[in-house]
């Protein structure tokens, strides 16, 4: 489960700024130490759930019967704020091995040595990257060359559906296109006065996991062109996007009605969540749903199938949206050689990332793991394994600025579907010159 998504981002957005200003880079002391020394190192990550936290500590009861030398103090609930103060301080206490669950920073991480390069460790333990992990989780944990992290589980988006409704609605296989998504959302629409008996899907942005950038994975787009400048003005991808979102918000009933029946909705991540109980009919959310949504015992079948695709991109049905944990070193420690073999361990060794993927039901990372056959997950659960390999699933692109961009281009979507922008280019120019000015203040 990830509660890094734009939603919820925002809030670590200045405390990451702060942490760009604050860190210098790694020191050349930080890897002189023996790896094979007795020593202690501290990991600190973000999960908090029992079962994440069972997962985690079985996964480093394994490495350190592997690595026997070596003993690894857990710190969880660590949230960006926490590591931000951590990374700044240095000293002793702090951690050794970091994770975040913030993949849109990674930009900021690797460009300001929040994190420690990894290039030199990745060459002396000869770890051919290439041929370990997919080529969108290479991309989210490095930046303009610079990596600083490693993948750590992945998510990957989808569509969830009510079987039941779908069945009562005639409806006999999930939407694979855009405008079959809509067609089908407005059939499972059942109004009941001034709200709904049933939405067929939540089409505004505040509407969970249905943010922009996640929209954005159904088009073929790119976020900056080759000048580093943002192309959401350009690329006629974004237009589009943003018209058919805000299309079917009207067709759905409208903004207002809309939100007013969002405000009826249960907690994202409480059993009463819309598509547990039933308000909506299909919903566009990450792997951990599945879980959630059969824990809560939802009264019906629930189905999976990959996001709905642009018309015009048909054969790219099969894709999504991918993000997901990074680790990486400390750049204040001193045992960096240590907590290396700690990060080589959890990303690369296979039977590591299957277990850990089993223990908190999240997609592998590695492209081995990925075909174990040691997977123990709900068969349904393949689909999120695809998505995850397909070659056209994507994240979104890195900034030095991390996830100003996203952020920015959000509170567009904002604006623009509630109807307080009327004209979609130029809204669009303005947003795409915010986001430069934005970039050109952090350089």
């Amino acid at each position: 489960m990830r509660t890094s998504r734009l939603t919820t981002t925002a809030v670590a957005v200045a405390a990451i700024s702060v942490l760009a200003t604050a860190c210098t880079g790694q020191s050349e002391a930080g890897a002189s130490d023996d790896p094979n020394a007795k020593t202690t190192i501290n990991f600190w990550h973000g999960w908090s759930a029992p079962a994440e936290v069972k997962a985690v500590k079985d996964n480093i009861d394994r490495f350190e019967k592997a690595h026997p030398n070596i003993t690894v103090k857990v710190s969880g609930n660590i949230n960006d704020d926490k590591l931000n103060q951590a990374l700044r301080a240095g000293g002793s206490d702090g951690p050794d091995v970091v994770s975040s669950f913030t993949t849109a920073n990674v930009g900021k991480f690797c460009s300001s040595g929040a994190f420690a390069d990894l290039k030199p460790f990745i060459e002396k333990s000869k770890l051919d990257l290439e041929k370990a992990f997919p080529k969108v989780l290479l991309d989210y944990t490095q930046f303009e060359g610079e990596r600083c992290a490693l993948p750590l589980l992945t998510d990957a988006y989808g569509l969830y559906y009510n079987k039941d409704a779908f069945e009562k609605a005639g409806i006999t296989a999930p939407p694979k296109t855009m405008s079959e998504l809509a067609s089908v959302a407005k059939k499972l629409t059942v109004e009941k006065g001034d709200s709904y008996e049933q939405l067929g899907f939540m089409p505004t942005f505040h509407g969970y996991e249905t943010v922009a950038s996640h929209y954005m994975s159904s088009w073929d787009h790119t976020y900056f062109d080759e000048n580093g400048k943002s192309n959401i003005a350009k690329d006629p991808a974004f237009a589009e996007m943003f018209t058919y979102q805000k299309k079917l918000v009207e067709d759905l009933g409208g903004y207002d009605k809309l939100e007013k029946y969002r405000g009826t909705f249960g907690d994202e991540w409480g059993a009463k969540h819309p598509f547990h109980t039933g308000q909506v009919a299909m919903q566009l959310d990450g792997e951990w749903r599945l879980g959630m949504a059969e824990s809560a015992k939802a009264g019906f079948e629930i189905g999976v199938a990959p996001m709905p695709v642009a018309d015009d991109e048909a054969d790219s049905y099969g894709k999504g949206f991918l993000s997901g944990t990074i680790v990486g070193i400390a750049p204040a420690s001193k045992k960096q050689n240590a907590a290396w073999e700690l990060v080589k361990y959890m990303t690369s060794d296979t039977e590591a990332v299957v277990d850990f993927a089993n223990g908190i039901r999240n997609v592998p990372s590695t492209l081995d793991a990925l075909k174990s056959p040691d997977l123990k997950f709900d068969p349904r659960f393949k689909t999120f394994l695809d998505i995850a390999q397909h070659p056209k699933s994507s994240t979104s692109d890195g900034a030095v600025n991390g996830s100003t961009y996203q952020l920015t281009l959000q509170d567009f979507g904002y604006q623009y579907e509630k109807g307080a922008v009327k004209d979609l280019k130029a809204g669009l120019e303005k947003t795409a010159q915010q986001i430069d000015t934005d970039i050109a203040k952090a350089k």
